[in-house]
């Protein structure tokens, strides 16, 4: 038995079963599988985690710009309206394990956390690495067994029930397997979707798999002469065959092909999927959303008439970044060099519809690779939320990101993989498998 005495209860230890200690294998060492590795061990069972990469959490080590944004601090209603229709499924997980929870384990594993605009939680140190070093110490004091450069290639069963793994050419006997594989986004980390493959062969269905919080392609046009730039403050709305389907206030960048930042990932999800469908897809930009059309014009004119004598180019200045500029004019059709004083007032209306209305069409989006997340994954009504077990497989439980599971940006997708992981980890340490769910 370690000492874990002086953490909170979420890291501390459980008596183990009667009798032998339930075997756990946890396939996959990204945030959903540490947790779920440790919280197995501290419930007392007998752990090894398996890593097909040469180390744990590679992917953690980048998420967030390399800071790790571990998760928000808003409301549980909140939270889970940030996953869409699958939400109410992590209800039982995040009622078990939360945001809070969350926060007083690190605190317990010695790692301060700050909480920062739009509610979202960082690593005080805004070092990614430091949060994988936690765990990894914290998983050595569990008694967990890490494997790494082991790629689960099968799983062995016996009926209906999991009876072990094959890694290469070694197999290992287990009671219970947690798939935490991750999902098919940035495969050099090690995310390429194997779990995706282990689960169908166990007899699961699968959701579609897709990108999600990825960057959108844009058609031949203005952008590209603008890569690089980074906006504050924008609103941007989502049309689909000229219905608006969706808006976001924030943070956007210009790309060499199109556009990325955190307002065009958290809309993303539905533009794959009207891309998907063949549908039509603009956005439209809002570049003064803190002025009305009416209070915009005034300001227009008020501009125009103070600086009436320099050129119209020299004016807008004071109204958008340089990079800007040209494409402005350009898309109003109006002349740098014109003289503010002498603009037409249909000029001025045009250029002010334009600030308001600045018009994208959508053709595409950056590949699976590219993708923060991957949308899709293994069907959640196959899986019983109090648990996170198969219900057609006993001793098989799934984390992470493997399952049909994914929000906007905000640390709302990492918070899912570790209380999932959790969640699975308590629940594949007893020894008896409970009946499988109808």
């Amino acid at each position: 038995m370690h000492d874990f005495a002086a953490l909170p209860s979420h890291t501390s230890c459980t008596p183990a079963p009667a009798g032998r200690p339930a075997r756990v294998v946890v396939a996959g060492a990204g945030a959903a599988g540490l947790m779920a590795a440790g919280q197995a061990a501290l419930a007392g069972s007998q752990v090894i985690l398996l890593e097909k990469m040469a180390r744990p959490g590679r992917k953690l080590c980048i998420t967030g710009k390399g800071r790790c944004n571990l998760t928000n601090v808003a409301p549980l209603p909140e939270f889970l309206g940030h996953f869409g229709p699958t939400g109410p499924f992590l209800r039982q997980a995040f009622h078990r394990f939360f945001s809070p929870d969350l926060l007083d384990f690190f605190q317990g594993l010695g790692l301060e956390t700050v909480t920062e605009r739009g509610g979202r939680v960082f690593p005080a140190s805004g070092k990614a690495p430091e949060v994988l070093a936690a765990l990894e110490r914290w998983l050595a004091r569990c008694g967990v067994a890490v494997r790494t450069g082991m790629a689960l290639s099968r799983v062995t069963r016996a009926g209906d029930a999991v009876t072990g793994v094959v890694c290469g050419g070694e197999a290992m006997a287990c009671d219970a397997l947690i798939l935490a594989t991750g999902g098919a986004s940035y495969p050099l980390t090690g995310s390429t979707g194997d779990g995706y493959r282990l689960a169908e062969e166990s007899g699961h269905s699968l959701v579609p798999i897709r990108p999600a919080l990825v960057p959108l392609v844009t058609q031949d046009g203005p952008a590209g002469r603008m890569a690089g730039l980074q906006l504050r403050n924008i609103r941007v709305r989502l049309f689909i065959d000229g219905q608006k389907r969706g808006a976001a206030f924030g943070e956007m960048a210009f790309t060499e092909d199109g556009l990325s930042g955190p307002v065009i990932l958290t809309l993303s999800g539905l533009v794959v999927d009207a891309l998907r469908e063949g549908r039509e897809i603009h956005l439209l930009l809002d570049l003064k959303p803190a002025l009305d059309e009416k209070k915009l014009d005034a300001r227009l004119v008020r501009d125009c008439t103070q600086r009436r004598l320099e050129p119209l180019a020299s004016v807008l200045r004071g109204l958008l970044p340089r990079e800007m500029v040209d494409v402005a004019l350009d898309e109003t059709d109006l002349s740098a060099e014109t003289l503010a004083g002498t603009i037409r007032s249909g000029e001025r209306k045009r250029l002010c519809q334009w600030l308001k209305n600045f018009r994208l069409r959508i053709t595409g989006h950056r590949p699976l690779a590219e993708a923060i997340v991957t949308a899709g994954g293994v069907d959640t009504r196959e899986v019983d939320p109090r648990t996170m077990a198969s219900r057609l497989v006993r001793g098989l439980y799934f984390a992470g990101e493997i399952l049909d599971l994914q929000a906007d940006t905000g640390g709302y997708n990492l918070q899912a993989a570790f209380s999932t992981g959790w969640l699975a980890g308590r629940s594949s340490a007893e020894r008896h498998v409970s009946p499988l769910q109808p």
